[in-house]
């Protein structure tokens, strides 16, 4: 029996914070291998990162976040193929706040509505890890991670992969664990899934 499979951790950056109303302006992808009897991550597998011209203006307060403006956006689309093509691979997604980022990726892409979501800011017991702040940038200042780029897309989900790959860490065991917020069932390989706390 395979020990192995893949998952996906997205971020995206999006004009707004309605997904009523806004629209996405970069999505970040990456896929890493893990192991399912230890829940460790073995390996960045492959990743993407695309910007896209929304049809809605750009709010200040999102501007200030990611600094992308239409200058940048203009012209620019998201490559939808390899993007289906990597959602395909992954046994289930992953994102830091994956209510929002889920809310927004759907919208565009059927193939996330039939994976499960897993959260990593609620699916992960921080503050019973002694993390005041349960927010992406805090807690990789806590762990030391170094990004280029914070509130862009492809650094936002190398950060993320980066907490779950931390030697002596069983985030993504924990998360493993948690409800995907879209009631999905892991239990395709649960039974392998199932972490060994070490805590």
């Amino acid at each position: 029996m395979d020990k192995t499979s893949i998952a996906g951790i997205i971020d995206v950056e999006t004009t707004g914070f309605s997904p009523y109303k806004e629209e996405i302006v970069e999505l970040g992808l990456v896929l890493f291998s893990f192991n399912c009897l230890t829940g460790q991550v073995i390996d960045l597998v492959d990743e993407y990162t695309g910007l896209r011209e929304p049809a809605v203006p750009i709010s200040r307060g999102a501007s200030m976040v990611h600094g992308l403006d239409m200058n940048v956006l203009r012209g620019q689309e998201l490559d939808q193929t390899r993007i289906r093509s990597m959602l395909g691979r992954a046994e289930f997604i992953t994102a830091h706040n994956a209510r929002f980022d889920y809310s927004f990726v759907v919208k565009i892409f059927d193939e996330a509505v039939q994976k499960p979501w897993l959260c990593t800011m609620n699916g992960i017991n921080w503050s019973a890890r002694g993390f005041r702040s349960k927010k992406l940038q805090e807690l990789i200042n806590q762990h030391g991670i170094e990004v280029q780029r914070c509130h862009r897309a492809a650094d936002d989900a190398k950060a993320v992969l980066a907490l779950l790959s931390l030697s002596g860490q069983n985030y993504l065991s924990e998360l493993l664990r948690s409800k995907p917020l879209n009631q999905i069932s892991l239990e395709s390989f649960a039974e392998t899934a199932i972490a060994r706390d070490k805590d």
